[in-house]
């Protein structure tokens, strides 16, 4: 059982484009980031955190199933898609959660076009393929302080680990 109320929305790309041409009526600074968010950890929260506090509102693009399997490998992602997107939108920090099937999400910010791009630092700006759509729209891309060792593989690595393949 949820309480609607206290969480985030999920929505397709339409209902999040619309979604965002309201919030920049109302004059909202509108914050954007994406992940796979496999395994919800502490490092995640504290990203997400990071990311709408450069802003008024947070969209997070969520990697559907498939596309997790392109980027981390056919026994990924341990957590489907529907329960990291629930574990997401009960995050204070979540405003709405939106699904997207490519590997990178430049058609997702394409269409949102928000005014910032949260990516972590363990990036480079200039080394991230969305970067340009970003900036073709007046956004700006922030990158968000990364703590090393705490990533869901390095989670996963540890369960391994400790219980066997």
């Amino acid at each position: 059982m949820t309480v609607p109320e206290l969480f985030g929305e999920l929505m397709n790309a339409d209902a999040a484009q619309a979604w965002r041409a309201q919030q920049r009526t109302h004059g909202r600074r509108v914050v954007f980031t994406n992940g796979v968010f496999d395994v919800l950890h502490a490092g995640h929260v504290a990203y997400l955190a990071w990311a709408r506090s450069q802003g008024d509102a947070l969209i997070v693009g969520l990697n559907n199933d498939e596309s997790v399997r392109e980027l981390k490998g056919e026994r990924r992602p341990i957590v489907p898609f529907d329960d990291r997107a629930t574990l997401l939108r009960a995050l204070r920090s979540v405003d709405v959660v939106v699904g997207f099937g490519e590997r990178t999400p430049e058609q997702l910010l394409e269409r949102l076009r928000p005014d910032v791009h949260v990516k972590s630092a363990q990036y480079r700006q200039e080394d991230l393929p969305e970067r340009g759509v970003v900036i073709a729209h007046g956004g700006e891309v922030r990158l968000a302080p990364h703590v090393e060792g705490n990533s869901s593989t390095d989670i996963i690595g540890r369960i391994v680990e400790r219980f066997g393949s």
